[in-house]
């Protein structure tokens, strides 16, 4: 395979440039905008842990973020918030009201500004598959942009055409919503891979020019028979510095992380008619075999019982 040249047995051109579209585009979240939340008084709600990204935003008033197993967050006006695959979690006027599983509180769909105390619209991007993407899975539990921050601003010039979209039936609603959304996460996984200073993780390694010199040059030519050699002159490393760096940054070995990409690829190929030889050339195996084999040690069938998986579906 060329540099530089597509894959396109999913139909997704790879962009060399643009690892976060790739993954995006082959996790295919679905984009769901739950009805705004009006709420009043002692009030509190409880959501149950699912494959999605929530992504939302205080419009007015404050409340109280309760994610099981960290520490409760305060939000209020302008503060926007993004959940990884988190687990079970509440809002709430009161911690303790956000933590209560039982607690039915005030929650409101027809109340006048005056009413309501909290007032929030939230994005849902839910994804078929458990295993959503390398995007998601290096996600915290939690990201924060609190109002006044460097990102705030431009935030909320984008949730403002959210908040309108969502709040009016308009012709075209769906795609406008879709893409705005999807705009509102770019913006948000920026601000988390240029203010965390947590271990660096996929997101901020893909920038960087030495790991996310390679990490891109795997998702430019995810065929090509990578050595760990080769990547480390693209990372302009040593070897053993490179394997290192690349393990504590992304959290596996080189050659797992090429193996785990096509295996996101082959994934996305065999919701076409492609055959299976032909899927496994592409991604860079040299027989149906040997393709056969790596797949199922990642994902635990084969591929061709993944497609009729598909097909049932």
């Amino acid at each position: 395979m060329e540099s530089g040249s597509p894959y396109r047995s999913s139909g997704i051109a790879l962009d060399a440039q643009d690892p976060i579209r790739d993954v995006l585009a082959l996790a295919r979240p679905r984009t769901v905008a739950p009805v705004p939340l009006r709420a009043a008084d002692r009030w509190g709600v409880r959501f149950s842990p699912f494959p999605h990204v929530k992504l939302g935003v205080v419009v007015e008033g404050e409340c109280w973020l309760c994610i099981d197993g960290l520490e409760p967050l305060f939000l209020e006006k302008g503060d926007f918030y993004l959940l990884g695959n988190p687990p079970p979690y509440g809002l709430g006027s009161s911690v303790e009201t956000a933590r209560d599983r039982s607690f039915d509180g005030s929650l409101r769909e027809e109340t006048t500004p005056q009413d309501f105390t909290a007032y929030m619209c939230s994005v849902d991007f839910e994804f078929q598959d458990s295993d959503a993407s390398a995007l998601f899975s290096s996600l915290p539990p939690a990201v924060l942009v609190k109002a006044g921050d460097a990102d705030e601003k431009l935030l909320w010039n984008i949730a403002t055409l959210l908040v309108h979209e969502i709040e009016t039936q308009k012709v075209g609603r769906s795609l406008v919503l879709e893409h705005v959304a999807q705009i509102l996460l770019v913006q948000m996984l920026r601000s988390h891979a240029d203010s965390s200073r947590e271990p660096l993780g996929w997101l901020a390694s893909v920038v960087d020019d030495g790991i996310g010199a390679a990490l891109r040059a795997v998702h430019a030519e995810p065929g090509r028979r990578w050595t760990l050699d080769e990547l480390a002159r693209i990372a302009m490393m040593s070897r053993s510095t490179f394997a290192a760096n690349f393990r504590n940054r992304v959290g596996r070995p080189p050659l797992d992380y090429l193996i785990a990409w096509r295996m996101q690829l082959a994934r996305a190929a065999l919701r076409t008619e492609d055959s299976l030889s032909a899927i496994a050339v592409t991604i860079g195996y040299q027989s149906e075999s040997a393709f056969s084999t790596a797949f199922r040690r990642v994902v635990g069938v084969s591929p061709r019982e993944f497609r009729m998986s598909l097909r049932k579906r």
